[in-house]
């Protein structure tokens, strides 16, 4: 009993008996010595009070091992990631007939799926050399693939330099400084082979610092092999081999091609399908075999669709692409937090959006196992309307609609450009109120001073003059 309490009183026998009854202290290693040691003869070495001490250690030490043998615990956050929950989605699928799936990923400890991969990157580096003690990470990322990254490189001990777009928000960019990460931002509107572009900087930054590890995510087979080994495994044993479709936004390709590759092998019969974007040359890709540059062009969902093609989308594997737009992955995004309350981004809205235009193509008794890739990162952002009404006294059916597609994108703030009268951002203000509920500030841009007649006049319908 007194040893007992000793072990639950303080932890580490040894100051257990030296500071409560200040006995001669004996380590753990030396008891452990003394048990093993058949030579020692214990009632010749030792007197009677040293044999109590001895024991009453043995005893607090072996309690203290029971005990801690029943603690549960990951010995760091990196041991945290995968086993990720399948939850039901009920009411954005009520219309669909299958059982409708979704993988949350943002219960990783990065807050998305990328930790997957970011921690099987680093660690196929290592084995092979590429990646040594003291050595710099470089990767370009829109944000995700940084934080995995950006965790793994904490508890392993390396620097890492993560290279973005201005399409991202500060915010994306303060929370990879805040875990340790330098941030450099590259122009969005650029071809990837152009200097400026990120995939460029991030390739000639790796090549330039020494001592560095270019990690190239688009094209690292690990990337592509962490989802064959973690989250496809996952999928089947979570739906006990009953899965029938399984559906996820495609950017690098890793996530569709491993989880794709490692359920065809269990069950040929299973639908591999791929969400894109308009803007990005997958779909046209994977139907016609035709890399067409008239497919890209700007968007703004993040996350999904490039104007590449990564070594990791393996087209064999995926059976269909579906293009969602940017409204309607927006769309879905808010629907997804208000009727399911699930927080994801704008590619898990471009999923939901995809999956309920082929609602057509599920059937009763089916699974369909679609991927909320990540939570967002928490950001501020806003949108810049070009107001093409310039010669006209209000503003046009174009701009109104893409200020309807911002306020639905719950953005942070509006600025209009070329604003001359009250009634052009009384018209903005107008949208706002019918289609949020929340107060979006307003940014007035002036850039024509001369056909603004009066600059008082506009003060009360604007948050701020630029």
């Amino acid at each position: 009993k007194t040893a007992y309490e000793i072990s639950l009183g303080l932890v580490g026998s040894e100051m257990c008996i030296r500071d409560r009854y200040t006995f001669s202290p004996f380590s753990n290693e030396q008891i452990i010595s003394f048990i093993n040691d058949s030579t020692v003869s214990w009632t010749s070495t030792f007197s009677i009070p040293s044999l109590l001490e001895i024991f009453a250690t043995i005893s607090a030490f072996v309690i203290n091992q029971f005990i801690y043998h029943f603690i549960k615990y990951f010995n760091n956050i990196i041991e945290t990631i995968g086993n990720t929950p399948l939850v039901k989605l009920n009411k954005l699928t009520k219309e669909i007939d299958a059982l409708v799936l979704a993988k949350v990923e943002y219960f990783n400890p990065g807050s998305s799926i990328k930790d997957r991969m970011a921690l099987k990157m680093i660690e196929e580096a290592e084995k092979d050399g590429r990646l040594k003690p003291g050595y710099t990470i470089v990767e370009g990322t829109s944000g995700n693939t940084g934080m995995g990254l950006a965790l793994a490189a904490i508890v392993k001990g390396y620097k890492l330099i993560c290279v973005s777009t201005d399409k991202q928000s500060k915010e994306k960019f303060d929370v990879l400084k805040a875990v340790g990460a330098k941030v450099i931002v590259c122009p969005t509107d650029v071809k990837p082979d152009d200097p400026r572009s990120y995939y460029s900087t991030a390739k000639r930054i790796g090549e330039e610092t020494p001592n560095s590890w270019y990690v190239n995510q688009y094209d690292n087979p690990s990337n592509t092999l962490a989802h064959y080994q973690t989250t496809g495994p996952e999928i089947w044993e979570q739906t006990n081999g009953k899965v029938t479709h399984f559906v996820v936004g495609v950017g690098t390709g890793g996530t569709i091609s491993g989880v794709g590759k490692f359920l065809k092998e269990k069950k040929p019969s299973v639908k591999i399908w791929g969400i894109d974007t308009y803007g990005s040359v997958f779909k046209k890709y994977h139907e016609t075999g035709v890399f067409d540059q008239n497919e890209i062009y700007s968007y703004v969902t993040e996350g999904i669709g490039e104007d590449i093609l990564p070594k990791n989308v393996d087209f064999n594997v995926i059976d269909c692409f579906e293009k969602v737009t940017d409204k309607d992955a927006a769309l879905y995004t808010r629907k997804l937090a208000r009727e399911e309350g699930i927080f994801a981004g704008n590619s898990c809205g471009a999923a939901i959006a995809g999956v309920i235009q082929l609602k057509d193509n599920f059937k009763e008794n089916e699974v369909v196992v679609k991927v909320i890739v990540g939570g967002p990162l928490k950001s501020k952002k806003g949108v810049n309307l070009p107001n093409t009404a310039i010669s006209l006294p209000a503003l046009t059916e174009k701009d109104m609609e893409d200020a309807v597609f911002a306020i639905n994108q719950e953005v942070d703030w509006i600025a209009l450009s070329f604003v001359r009268t009250p009634e052009d951002l009384r018209m903005l203000r107008d949208l706002i109120a019918q289609h949020s509920e929340y107060r979006i500030p307003v940014i007035a841009k002036i850039e024509q001073p001369e056909a603004v007649k009066n600059l008082d006049a506009l003060i009360p319908y604007c948050d701020g003059l630029m």
